[in-house]
């Protein structure tokens, strides 16, 4: 069978050919098919992926092109993993954010919504581009915010696009060796959005552990999300959150902490990768080398501004996780050999106050035929009213980034619960359009700053 990387030039990239390198199953993929816009990457990647092969019992046939439907032609599957606006752009939504004064993050809050903005466009392209030519194949979507894209995207492929995040697979493994039950055998009753969903039960033979998990502190003390919020606050909840919900359960600390440290997330990432790219084409012959010690210092910092000062992150969790969510997507698909995922797909029934086509991140039963949401722990109170706003969003990011309206994107700014001031929406969109051009050939216009007139404390 034969995937298709798109984003092939990516720093991950090494991560899923290592997961297909050591696939033993019948139907497996045996071509690789890179495509980036970036040649430079591109091939840095390939030099990457042709060391890693070394050693193993069998090598993919790798191709590396800059035209899309080249590397898409006969394709069993695409793994969609773009970066519009590239790291640069990335540092931009956080250093916008934080200058307005609220949370510069990734995929959370503003930044996510600017992410958002410049990234619906080029993905609904690359969605047409595989209905028109490889309109068998199934795309797995790992382009953040992930479940934003992949619902942009279903509009084209339908359920044969489906999301896939890491951070649940990580969470479920934690709470399970928490509760001394093993993973393999647990069921997670995980449910919310992509990067804001919580683990309402962890069910074994019809036993659910999570409520004495929780009220087991030391047990709590030793997983990564009881350090990050507090065994308090998980009692209060009921629930163990997503590690992305600290942005809105402690956001005043989060921006403190980020605004305090020497550099944003994206900014390391930045300088670390631009290292690593031109390392490899000093020292071509070392390319898998110079990714190994790369990725291991990428994953130990990952949400360093979450943790203590000091604080390493637990050696199992320096794995990644996405690429052996894809594979075993992947084989249940091609080979029809039924699994339970945590996916991001079409919400349908599964969450109820969610609208039917909203994407959702819940427990899936995958076979030949895709990805089906299952029943799940029912969002109710705080929780389901934080996700139907955030999807609210979701939804009008999409509408501005297809329309190009910036009505719409300000709106989209402004109702985001990590956004305080309808004027603050509109110094955001100033602000990413002046520093991020993917995102102003996206957003033409401006919105006039209409300041309402203050009003004192005796007004009526």
């Amino acid at each position: 069978m034969k995937l298709t990387i798109v984003g092939g030039g990516g720093f991950r990239v090494p991560l899923v050919h290592g997961a297909l390198l050591g696939d033993t199953g019948e139907r497996r993929i045996d071509q690789l098919a890179l495509h980036d816009v970036d040649s430079d990457r591109l091939e840095v990647i390939r030099r990457t992926l042709a060391q890693q092969s070394l050693g193993h019992g069998r090598a993919l046939d790798v191709t590396a092109t800059t035209n899309l439907d080249e590397a898409l032609d006969a394709s069993d599957f695409v793994f969609s993993a773009i970066r519009v606006g590239g790291l640069h752009g990335r540092t931009q939504d956080e250093r916008v954010a934080l200058e307005a004064g609220v949370l510069g993050q990734e995929t959370t809050g503003p930044g996510g919504v600017a992410y958002g903005l410049r990234t619906v466009p080029v993905a609904v392209h690359v969605a047409e581009r595989i209905a028109a030519v490889a309109p068998g194949a199934w795309c797995i979507n790992f382009t953040n915010p992930a479940g934003m894209i992949t619902q942009a995207m279903q509009a084209v492929l339908g359920d044969r696009v489906i999301g896939i995040c890491d951070s649940p697979v990580g969470l479920g493994r934690r709470a399970a060796g928490a509760a001394r039950i093993d993973p393999q055998s647990a069921r997670f009753g995980y449910v919310g959005l992509n990067h804001l969903g919580w683990l309402r039960s962890l069910t074994v033979d019809g036993v659910d552990h999570l409520p004495a998990l929780l009220a087991d502190e030391q047990a709590l003390l030793g997983t990564e999300e009881g350090r990050l919020f507090g065994p308090a606050w998980l009692q209060e909840l009921g629930a163990i959150p997503n590690e992305y919900l600290y942005y809105y359960y402690y956001t005043r600390e989060a921006v403190r902490s980020i605004s305090g440290g020497p550099a944003t997330r994206g900014e390391f990432l930045l300088d670390q990768q631009s290292r690593f790219y031109d390392a490899v084409r000093a020292d071509p012959g070392r390319a898998h080398e110079l990714w190994v010690a790369a990725r291991r210092h990428r994953e130990e910092t990952y949400m360093a501004e979450a943790r203590e000062d000091g604080e390493q992150r637990e050696e199992e969790d320096l794995s990644g996780g996405y690429e052996a969510v894809a594979l075993r997507l992947m084989r249940a698909i091609a080979g029809g050999l039924p699994t339970r995922l945590i996916l991001n797909v079409r919400n349908g029934s599964a969450i109820p106050g969610l609208p039917e086509e909203a994407v959702v991140e819940v427990p899936c039963a995958v076979d030949a035929a895709g990805a089906r949401p299952g029943v799940t722990e029912a969002l109710d109170g705080a929780m389901l009213g934080l996700a139907q706003q955030v999807k609210a969003v979701d939804e009008l990011t999409i509408d501005a980034a297809l329309s190009g309206s910036a009505r719409l994107a300000v709106t989209a700014f402004a109702l985001h619960p990590l956004v305080d001031s309808v004027s603050t929406a509109r110094v955001l969109l100033d602000g990413y359009r002046a520093r991020i051009p993917d995102l102003a050939n996206v957003i033409r216009a401006s919105v006039p700053h209409d300041r309402p007139a203050e009003r004192s404390a005796s007004t009526p």
